[in-house]
């Protein structure tokens, strides 16, 4: 058992899915209150909020792309990856933490995510369903709760696979070709955020996670196909530091900025 689920009395962890998710959130962050985030994950009141169906199938996407152009003022595709680098990294985040902390993850389908644009300090805030299932190993005290937005997996190779299929297959790739069709920009330009977001988020939450990171990363990035558009190297201490493979295209912006492991170099 991890850290974060040895903590919670059983009946806690039963009656609340996604607390490994929020304990590890609130070990990184700080607080509950992330710019960008539900707190505490979950949306309490849905007024005001759409589902990511809205996003993924095109029909709010225009907005959410019209947000970033006004945001960073760059080209329509620059903008457009800066604007998926911010939506994938917290779209995964919570699903990548899931698994990592407690081998719990949550299955975000985009009918169960749900997102707004009324908070202007992050381009767009996200939250879920209070029925979003999570998928669990048997042995999770969740598996015997009978909860209804609870799954049992057979063995962490299916929890892998689950992960994958909603997040990325049903989720994310969708997502990717709605951009598509609306700017011309590379897919492998944007699953290199996601894999960059992936990695970076377990290293930031490294310290309240067990195990490995390295070996976190590994696994996750196996699993979804994208482990060849990042690589972990050794920062000036010797820890691991994400070096991407792909550009997310902040250099070209009016304010050119080089992220930290960007394969763009400064002269």
């Amino acid at each position: 058992m991890s850290p974060v689920t040895a903590v919670l009395p059983e009946r806690d962890v039963a009656a609340a899915p996604l607390a490994p998710v929020t304990a590890t959130m609130r070990a990184m962050f700080g607080t509950d209150d992330v710019p960008g985030l539900a707190p505490g994950l979950l949306v309490h009141d849905e007024f005001g909020w759409q589902p990511a169906t809205a996003l993924v199938g095109g029909a709010l996407l225009p907005d959410f792309l019209r947000s970033a152009a006004s945001r960073w003022g760059g080209t329509p595709h620059a903008c457009a990856a800066l604007a998926w680098k911010s939506y994938s990294y917290w779209t995964a985040l919570p699903v990548v933490l899931g698994w990592a902390s407690a081998r719990r993850v949550p299955l975000l389908d985009p009918a169960d995510v749900l997102i707004h644009f009324e908070d202007h300090r992050p381009l767009l805030t996200m939250g879920l369903r209070h029925s979003t299932t999570v998928a669990v190993l048997p042995g999770d005290p969740l598996a015997l709760a009978g909860l209804p937005e609870v799954r049992v997996v057979a063995d962490e190779a299916e929890l892998l696979r689950a992960l994958r299929a909603s997040l990325l297959d049903t989720h994310l790739a969708p997502m990717v070709a709605a951009i598509q069709a609306e700017v011309r920009i590379g897919a492998r330009t944007l699953l290199g955020s996601v894999a960059s977001g992936i990695a970076h988020g377990i290293l930031r939450a490294a310290d309240a996670l067990p195990g490995s990171s390295v070996e976190t990363i590994e696994t996750l990035l196996g699993a979804l196909d994208l482990a060849d558009l990042v690589e972990l190297v050794p920062g000036p201490n010797g820890e691991p530091t994400v070096q991407r493979r792909t550009c997310c295209l902040a250099f070209t912006l009016p304010k050119p900025k080089i992220c930290q492991g960007c394969c763009v170099r400064q002269t």
